[in-house]
């Protein structure tokens, strides 16, 4: 008895744990976290990259390089709102931090809210001349401008802005990547290439450099080359529409309209409530001689509907700034027109020529519209809800 009551007290006893402690565990550094979410950026997985930074975060939380990690990964992902609380957060612990008003003024250019954003790249370059990734963001917000409204100031002080980050900061990739932009955009298409290239040299696995790439080689009628960065930009994020979209309109160049139509249908399977997207594949499917289906979706995207008594499609807008909606509005029309539903054409007809009418094309096809209208009341149709051959 005495020897198992000694046993117990000696090897027993000290082997059960203590009541009301946490049995310990072991703690991962935080440098591994930041090798995992700079791995994960560099593959281009973004989303998952974020969350290992908010896990840093949460360990070193007065640490602003780690927030401002975070927002460039935020940015990348798409998520420009959370990105503005990062770098918000990033300025409460450094005010004076260059890169964070630039990362700001990076996730309000991809917004589009131009105004606040050159307030906050003007106060990176102010703290910091020589901050070369900050010159690059103020690139891509000058050249945004000049898209939005063709301002030739804009684009003039783009190109020297691009060039200042190409000479500081070469090696970035968001220098490459504005100077490769800014050359596309004053139609130095070639040379636009090869920095498109050298940037995704340095990271090949971001969907927006390959979507580009492939834009300028689509320009340059460098089809298959486009169809392949497209390819590579869905790979890396396929809940994305735009390389199917993109890719539909490269089909339709060259002609394979049964090919333009299934990337046209693939984008809209990603964003089923997208107008934009439905108008597209209405015309695609227009260019195939498939009217019935294409009036069907081309009615969706101009007058909105729901789809599968769930999702709502809102009607999309005419306006002058994408000529690709005036071609939604006038290809209807004209299928309607074809099959003698004037009553619905001939309104779409007026609307084109009082909504844009600068617009050649769009102005020539509402006439055409009206002619055929005149035409049908004169030599009425046996049966108009036939499909003629266009």
């Amino acid at each position: 008895m005495i020897g198992i009551v000694v046993y117990i007290n000696q090897m027993v006893i000290p082997s059960i744990p203590t009541p009301f402690v946490d049995t310990p565990t072991a703690t991962r550094e935080p440098g591994s976290y930041l090798t995992e979410a700079e791995a994960l950026f560099n593959d281009g997985k973004f989303f998952q990259a974020v969350a290992v930074y908010q896990e840093v975060v949460r360990i070193q939380p007065d640490n602003p390089a780690i927030h401002l990690a975070m927002a460039r990964a935020q940015i990348f992902a798409g998520q420009y709102d959370e990105a503005l609380t990062t770098t918000a957060n990033a300025l409460l612990l450094s005010p004076n931090n260059s890169m964070a008003h630039a990362l700001r003024a990076w996730a309000l250019t991809r917004m589009g809210d131009f105004l606040p954003a050159r307030e906050s790249i003007l106060r990176a370059l102010e703290l910091d001349p020589n901050n070369g990734v900050a010159h690059a963001y103020y690139a891509f917000l000058l050249g945004n401008e000049y898209i939005a409204t063709g301002s030739f100031d804009s684009i003039t002080l783009a190109v020297e802005e691009s060039r200042v980050a190409y000479d500081l900061s070469r090696n970035s990739l968001e220098a490459r990547w504005s100077r490769a932009f800014i050359l596309e955009l004053t139609d130095n298409r070639e040379e636009a290439i090869q920095e498109y290239l050298a940037a995704i040299q340095i990271n090949p696995n971001i969907p927006e450099l390959h979507i580009d790439l492939g834009r300028t080689y689509s320009v340059l009628g460098v089809y298959d080359k486009a169809i392949e960065e497209y390819t590579l930009a869905n790979t890396f994020n396929p809940a994305d529409p735009r390389p199917d979209l993109y890719s539909s309109r490269v089909e339709r160049s060259r002609g394979s309209f049964a090919l333009a139509a299934q990337y046209a249908e693939q984008a809209v399977k990603d964003v089923p409530t997208d107008p934009y997207l439905r108008g597209n594949w209405g015309v695609m499917l227009y260019k195939y001689n498939d009217w019935p289906a294409a009036i069907e979706q081309l009615s969706l995207a101009i007058n909105g509907g729901m789809i599968d008594e769930t999702l709502v499609v809102e009607p999309i807008r005419l306006s002058g700034g994408d000529v690709r909606i005036a071609e939604f509005f006038y290809t209807y029309a004209l299928i309607l027109a074809r099959v003698d539903r004037c009553g619905e054409a001939l309104p779409i007809a007026q609307l084109i020529l009082s909504g844009v009418p600068t617009d050649e094309i769009a102005v020539y096809n509402a006439r055409e519209i009206i002619r055929l209208c005149e035409e049908n009341l004169r030599n009425p149709t046996p049966n108009p809800t036939s499909t003629p051959t266009p």
